[in-house]
């Protein structure tokens, strides 16, 4: 215990060899630690070398009234997890789909936005269209004047009037009611 203390002492002033002691008092437990988390010999090797390099980069950190070995095996254990993290999410192929814990963000996909604002621009030409129309402003009003809020709940009607009518071109038509009874929260 005296030796260890020394040694960290030493190797916090600079001392290449103390921290070599060190090494070699605690390789065997660090790389037992890493064996055990990540399942590897060759992985856990690298893990050592990479907790035993960490620790010399944050040996001036070191706190004199901790255990240097729970020390060193808490920056061993961490570096394994975020090896095991890496591992996970390079095994994730872009073909599968994801797993829900790893994409739950609850916002939508980019091709999501995209399609709605297509959908919105079709809308609005839409709307442009029928603005242009007596026969659309003469049924707002009539709609208005019996207590009826326009586009609300019959915004559907309203599409399938104008279809009727051949007002509109009819390929679009279904799309802009679906947009219709999305836009007011069907």
């Amino acid at each position: 215990m005296e030796r260890e203390s020394e040694w960290i002492l030493r190797a916090q002033q600079g001392d290449h060899r103390a921290f070599g002691q060190l090494v070699r008092a605690y390789q065997r437990p660090v790389y037992n630690l890493a064996y055990r988390m990540l399942g590897d010999a060759a992985a856990a090797e690298e893990a050592a070398q990479e907790a035993f390099l960490r620790a010399y980069q944050h040996l001036r950190s070191y706190q004199p009234g901790r255990k240097f070995v729970n020390w060193l095996l808490s920056i061993t254990s961490h570096y394994c997890i975020d090896q095991l993290r890496q591992r996970r999410l390079s095994q994730l192929s872009l073909e599968e789909s994801f797993p829900p814990d790893i994409l739950c963000s609850g916002q939508p996909t980019p091709e999501q936005v995209v399609d709605r604002r297509e959908r919105e621009i079709v809308v609005q030409e839409m709307l442009a269209r029928l603005r242009r129309s007596p026969k659309w402003r003469a049924s707002v009003r009539r709609q208005s004047n019996h207590g009826s809020s326009g586009l609300g709940s019959s915004w559907p009607a309203y599409g399938e009037r104008w279809r009727r009518r051949d007002e509109l071109p009819t390929g679009k038509m279904e799309d802009v009611s679906d947009l219709g009874q999305h836009a007011i929260g069907r």
